[in-house]
C-alpha cells in the first residue's frame, strides 16, 4: 500500500486526531513533516503554525487549557492526489462550547506525513453562540456527534 493511498491518508488523519485528544507530543510529531504548516482563518494569535514542533505544542496547550477534544465527522481521501478533506468538531469542554469546520490536508508523498493543513470554520467564532456551527443544518439527522462522548 502506498504511503498516500486513501487508506493510508485516512489512517494518518485518525492517528493525528487520537494524538491531539491524548495531548501526545511524540505521536503528534510522527504525523507531520518537520516543516509542516497549519493555516487558520483570521482571529487566532500567531498563525499560521509553522513546523511540527509548533503544531504539537499548540494542540497540547489547547487540551490542557481549553479542555479541547476533537471528533472526526467525515473523511474524503483522494485516489489521484496526496490530499484529503475532513469535517470535524472541536469540543472546548472547559468553555462549554464547540466549533465545527473542515480541513484540507496535503501529504508528503515520500513519508506519508502531513505537510499542510488548511482549516475552514463553519462560521466565524461568535462568543455569544455555545456551539459554532452551520445555521439550520440538521447535524443530528446527518449522524454528527452532538456531544464529546
Amino acid at each position: 500500500m502506498s504511503k498516500t493511498s486513501p487508506a493510508a491518508m485516512e489512517a494518518t488523519i485518525r492517528r493525528y486526531f487520537e494524538a491531539c485528544n491524548a495531548a501526545d507530543h511524540d505521536a503528534l510529531m510522527s504525523c507531520f513533516t518537520a516543516d509542516a504548516v497549519h493555516y487558520f482563518p483570521p482571529g487566532l494569535p500567531d498563525i499560521p503554525w509553522r513546523g511540527a514542533e509548533t503544531i504539537a505544542h499548540k494542540w497540547i496547550w489547547c487540551v490542557e487549557n481549553l479542555g479541547s477534544q476533537w471528533t472526526i465527522e467525515k473523511i474524503l481521501c483522494s485516489s489521484t492526489a496526496p490530499e484529503a478533506v475532513i469535517e470535524w468538531t472541536h469540543w472546548k469542554r472547559k468553555q462549554g462550547t464547540a466549533l465545527r469546520g473542515d480541513e484540507w490536508y496535503v501529504f508528503d508523498t515520500e513519508s506519508g506525513r502531513i505537510k499542510e493543513i488548511r482549516a475552514y470554520y463553519a462560521a466565524p467564532a461568535d462568543p455569544s453562540v455555545r456551539i459554532c456551527e452551520l445555521v439550520a443544518f440538521d447535524y443530528e439527522k446527518r449522524g454528527y456527534h452532538l456531544s464529546h462522548k
